[in-house]
């Protein structure tokens, strides 16, 4: 990839991927897209697929192993650094109620998306990313999964696309139900910790959770985002676990032979858990109040959203309508019962156990 004579080309498409992260940061901030809760991930996902649907043919080909470079190592190191964002005193603050609610949400929302996805018959990679991205943290999740699953570009896009529709509508429909007393029956906690274990992005959960308790004076807004780090934590354990729950399954190799595939070690997984240790050390030396106090915490997840953003960028620039159209709707549909899985399993999980495990 990086062997003189190829260097500069791959170096050429690292850079373009870059110039359309950097926009994306700037059509971020652009108020309406603000309010929308729309991350620089999502943004760059969009301009990916705008140019794979328009210019993509004019790229040229010898600049692929750069964008390739940004799907894979520039990803990886992206979610390592995702770490510096969560300490373990923020899982000790909530306690065991939002750790027994997530791994309910978040079991729950894998197995039954596999389940939906053979009775839909949705191609297997598909169904069990999406699930991935529904049960813990969106996009960022998806991209975690991805070089785990090892599915194509296109389809994480998809899983991508799901997961950011339906987490935009459960942000906008949370605090509706919150005020018209659709959660009069949860007490303030009950409804931080619904919140969330069942919202998609770490985005979307503070935009819902600042809608409902704006200056956190109920301790809605402030739980709520506790308890979806600490689903976040969950992605590296659930993706070990996934690497070697894939391991002997058949697919067709690259000579066009049906092989068995090795356990992938997602070992950025595990670098994802020590960074959260080291950030936990960091807090504890620094004696900070909370992760943002940290010393060049703020600068740190800058650099690690930029990252993501170059992943996402570079995600959906293999992304074009054609492999929409041939997806069909049936992941959307997927998405959907996840979608309502999470709304009501999420309440019925915060009414009756949180009460029994405070």
């Amino acid at each position: 990839m990086f062997e003189r004579g190829n260097r500069g080309n791959t170096i050429h498409g690292i850079l373009l991927i870059a110039l359309f992260s950097f926009s994306a940061f700037y059509i971020a901030e652009i108020p309406f897209v603000k309010s929308l809760s729309f991350s620089p991930l999502i943004v760059g996902i969009i301009l990916g697929m705008l140019y794979a649907n328009s210019l993509r043919n004019r790229l040229p080909e010898t600049w692929v192993p750069g964008i390739k470079f940004c799907t894979k190592q520039v990803l990886r190191a992206g979610i390592v650094l995702y770490g510096f964002r969560l300490t373990l005193t923020e899982v000790a603050a909530v306690g065991l109620p939002a750790i027994v609610v997530d791994l309910i949400i978040v079991g729950g929302t894998i197995f039954l998306g596999i389940l939906l996805g053979r009775i839909l018959k949705v191609d297997k990679d598909t169904a069990l990313i999406t699930s991935t991205g529904s049960a813990i943290c969106g996009a960022a999740a998806v991209l975690g999964a991805e070089p785990v699953i090892k599915c194509e570009g296109h389809k994480t896009a998809i899983a991508v696309s799901t997961v950011v529709i339906f987490g935009t509508i459960a942000m906008f429909l949370y605090p509706i139900m919150y005020r018209s007393g659709l959660l009069s029956g949860l007490s303030d906690t009950q409804v931080a910790i619904y919140t969330g274990s069942t919202l998609h992005e770490v985005a979307h959960v503070a935009g819902a959770g600042n809608a409902m308790d704006p200056t956190d004076a109920l301790g809605i807004a402030g739980t709520a985002t506790i308890t979806k780090m600490i689903r976040v934590i969950l992605l590296a354990p659930v993706l070990v676990i996934m690497s070697f729950a894939l391991a002997g399954r058949k697919q067709v190799g690259t000579d066009g032979k049906v092989e068995k595939s090795k356990i992938t070690v997602p070992w950025f997984a595990f670098g994802f858990i020590g960074i959260i240790c080291l950030n936990s050390l960091l807090q504890y030396l620094f004696d900070a109040p909370t992760v943002k106090d940290i010393p060049l915490n703020g600068a740190i997840e800058y650099i690690d959203t930029f990252m993501l953003t170059m992943a996402m960028t570079a995600l959906g620039t293999d992304t074009s309508i054609d492999k929409f159209r041939q997806a069909g709707a049936k992941p959307f549909v997927l998405a959907f019962g996840l979608f309502v899985w999470l709304i009501v399993g999420g309440y019925l999980s915060a009414k009756y156990l949180v009460p029994v495990l405070a």
